[in-house]
């Protein structure tokens, strides 16, 4: 297209300060005389009002926006200065002497070039417009990759849903090439092929953000190498390359990852594996690299059905079943319920740590454990290989990000609801056949009609802007910050119809964040690419803290570390605890990713890896007891409620193990849903906010105490400190007080009676 008007509301203007210096001469006035301010004032605010004025203004690149800016600064810069330069000065005069002479010694246009000159001190973009829109030019990504365009390359398209053997296709010929990469979405599937090809004898190394582990002893580069996309290098030459989950390349987030990797990975051959519906933007995006597309569609190897009756009742479940739901609350509620009924069950959301994940899925999967029920959020739809019999929806609708970024609540996707349902009967499992059902009896028209509709076609590829290009914006810009430089560029950029620009919230939230910490560009570029959930505050406030001592030149120690973190830390003891310490691990998570971009500053990787192992035990003690830390935590807040956790944390979508299947979900944030309410079985709303405001107003009414702090706690009026403190108050007191039930009774209404005591 061309070139787009510059969204203008973005342009920060330069502060200029008044000329103040007494002791500047001031030539102007000894060539003329002194200004009278005054008629200076009445003369620029004629200037401004001109509609000449303001044509050659937009003539400019400023429009009424930047005009109107500009123009306040300069005439504050004029007013407030006690000299302006000579040539300035005697216009000035020239126009104040000639004002309603007929011989006009000056005229107020003549100011327009000091105008002007103005505008393009305090708007440096003006004088660059032309580069900038350069710079930002996103058209034509595949000239991006000079290497992966010098060789003709074979792609092979492994179409098919899940659990059709696409991707084991596509390895075995990763398996038997000379050299290969393959890229995947998560850190566990890299981490599954880099198992299997190391145990097929084909030397693999594994790459992710956090992790490198050489198949070598002397760390040699192997041939093979299994990584997360976003690690994948385009320099290297391979034979084979696979990327997974190709339909993943219209992500809001990280669609640009699979695009980078689609035009630029320079190998062969390259089978790309996923969804038939992304077969059209591949085949397209080929088209404009020369490059022939060879499609292998792929069907299903077990039966699935969709069964005619909903679950109902937990009572319901048999060995083998799934239980998905979308809110980390709905999880622990579910759980809860099902230990009540003295059966066992394994519990996986997007939060835990890959190896609790691994390790409850190796409880559900084993026949020779108790445990054959499993309660997940969507974070089963990739990554994990599990012996499902049948999934039941606990619900159908599911909190997302729109492009713009904001929380929109809506009914999965066809995509979504295959990829999920697909988990049932997996090939070579226990079970030949899946099955896939609702819990509840109205959601399994809406799941049927939702599974029968053809799968949206992929429509276009993301991109998003690079630290060089980013590099080249801040030194046409250098007084912006890096959060209005990523502003201007995604506004001045031009894409073609089969791209998009990936939306930059989060990278926007962590400039933002560290905005006011002397960094240099490319380093806060790295720390604002920094794969972490901005939902969970203690992980924010630890990458500030990394920040500060980073820009301090001091190296971040393992001890520096231990200290911040608290380590070591004791097994949770409620639901609170164990959310802390999945927060924990994210740091570390955290602190190895540094270690890779900055190995001198973040110098104690190996000793982080090592706490890291050791607190991904400590939480897997942690979920396998999840019933009795709900327990507690709902014997801390009163008996039968418990705020679990805040509703609105889970935003994962920039944790790198659970960015793909983010586990998202609705609710105002710190809404916290009380899960001792068993979800009414009579018909469920499909507004999830009716439902909280109802399941919230059912606990005011039934629970006081618990629901009373969590309201207390929302409006502002007590913090969690106090609460804190008024239960253990409240516990000393219940522990001293049991001199029957009318004195307790007394007590719990009588706060002064409370303290009394407590003294």
């Amino acid at each position: 297209g061309g070139s787009r008007a510059p969204d203008t509301s973005l342009f920060v203007p330069v502060p200029l300060k008044p000329v103040d210096d007494a002791a500047e001469e001031d030539v102007g006035a000894e060539l003329t005389r002194p200004l009278d301010k005054g008629e200076v004032l009445k003369n620029l605010n004629k200037f401004y009002k001109r509609k000449e004025i303001q044509r050659l203004g937009a003539e400019n690149g400023l429009d009424a926006r930047l005009f109107h800016q500009a123009f306040i600064s300069f005439r504050k810069y004029i007013m407030e200065s006690s000299s302006v330069s000579a040539d300035l000065h005697i216009i000035l005069n020239d126009i104040c002497c000639g004002a309603g002479k007929i011989c006009l010694l000056g005229h107020v246009d003549d100011l327009f070039p000091f105008f002007l000159r103005h505008a393009k001190q305090i708007f440096p973009m003006l004088d660059c417009m032309d580069d900038l829109r350069k710079i930002s030019d996103l058209r034509l990504p595949p000239n991006w990759y000079p290497d992966a365009r010098a060789i003709q390359r074979k792609i092979i398209f492994h179409a098919g849903p899940t659990n059709s053997g696409k991707t084991y296709h596509a390895i075995q010929r990763f398996l038997s090439a000379k050299s290969g990469i393959y890229c995947g979405p998560l850190k566990l599937l890299a981490h599954e092929i880099f198992q299997k090809s190391n145990d097929a004898n084909v030397p693999c190394d594994l790459v992710t953000g956090e992790e490198r582990v050489y198949a070598n002893e002397d760390a040699r580069q192997a041939p093979h190498i299994a990584c997360t996309i976003e690690m994948c290098s385009t320099n290297t030459p391979y034979e084979v390359a696979v990327i997974d989950e190709i339909q993943m390349i219209r992500d809001p987030a990280r669609g640009w990852a699979w695009t980078r990797a689609l035009l630029g990975l320079c190998a062969e051959e390259i089978h790309v594996c996923g969804e038939p519906a992304a077969i059209d933007l591949v085949t397209e995006l080929m088209y404009t690299t020369g490059e022939e597309v060879e499609v292998r569609n792929y069907k299903r190897l077990t039966p699935l059905t969709v069964l005619d009756y909903a679950l109902e009742s937990l009572d319901n479940l048999q060995p083998g079943d799934c239980v998905v739901c979308f809110s980390k609350n709905d999880i622990y509620s579910i759980s809860r319920q099902i230990e009540a009924r003295g059966l066992e069950c394994a519990v996986i959301y997007g939060s835990l740590p890959p190896g609790t994940k691994l390790e409850q899925a190796k409880k559900f999967n084993d026949p020779d454990d108790p445990c054959k029920i499993l309660v997940a959020t969507d974070a089963i739809g990739m990554g994990l290989n599990l012996c499902i019999k049948r999934i039941i929806f606990n619900s159908i609708v599911k909190p997302t990000i729109n492009e713009k970024g904001e929380k929109e609540i809506d009914s999965i996707t066809t995509s979504q609801a295959l990829q999920i349902a697909g988990r049932a009967g997996r090939y070579g499992s226990s079970f030949k056949q899946g099955e896939v059902t609702t819990m509840h009896r109205d959601d399994l028209v809406q799941l049927k009609e939702i599974l029968s509709e053809p799968v949206r076609p992929v429509k276009a590829a993301g991109l998003h802007p690079t630290p060089e290009q980013i590099e080249m914006f801040a030194y046409h810009l250098p007084d912006a910050t890096l959060s209005n430089l990523i502003d201007i560029f995604v506004s001045l950029s031009q894409v073609d119809g089969l791209y998009f620009v990936c939306n930059i919230d989060d990278f926007k939230f962590l400039a933002d964040m560290i905005q006011h910490i002397p960094l240099n560009l490319r380093s806060r570029y790295v720390f604002c690419t920094a794969p972490l959930n901005r939902k969970e505050p203690f992980v924010c406030t630890m990458l500030l803290k990394f920040a500060r001592q980073f820009s301090r030149n001091e190296p971040l120690t393992f001890d520096w570390l231990c200290r911040h973190t608290k380590w070591p830390l004791a097994a949770p003891k409620n639901i609170k605890e164990l959310v802390h310490l999945e927060a924990v691990h994210d740091v570390f998570d955290l602190y190895l990713w540094l270690s890779y971009r900055f190995m001198d500053m973040f110098p104690d990787a190996v000793l982080v890896r090592d706490i890291q192992k050791q607190l991904d035990d400590i939480i897997q003690i942690g979920v396998c007891n999840i019933t009795k830390l709900i327990r507690a935590s709902q014997s801390v807040a009163a008996p039968g409620t418990a705020e679990v956790v805040s509703e609105d944390f889970p935003f994962s979508r920039t944790k790198r193990d659970t960015r793909a299947v983010s586990n998202h979900h609705g609710a105002k944030s710190t809404e916290a849903l009380s899960i001792a309410v068993e979800v009414p079985t009579e018909r469920r709303t499909r507004n999830l906010k009716a439902y909280r405001s109802a399941t919230r107003q059912e606990d005011l009414k039934s629970h006081g105490r618990g629901s009373l702090a969590n309201r207390l706690l929302r409006e502002g009026l007590i913090t969690q400190e106090m609460l804190r403190q008024l239960e253990s108050e409240w516990q000393d007191q219940h522990r001293n007080g049991r001199e029957g039930l009318g004195s307790k009774r007394d007590d719990r209404n009588n706060p002064k009676e409370t303290g009394k005591k407590k003294k």
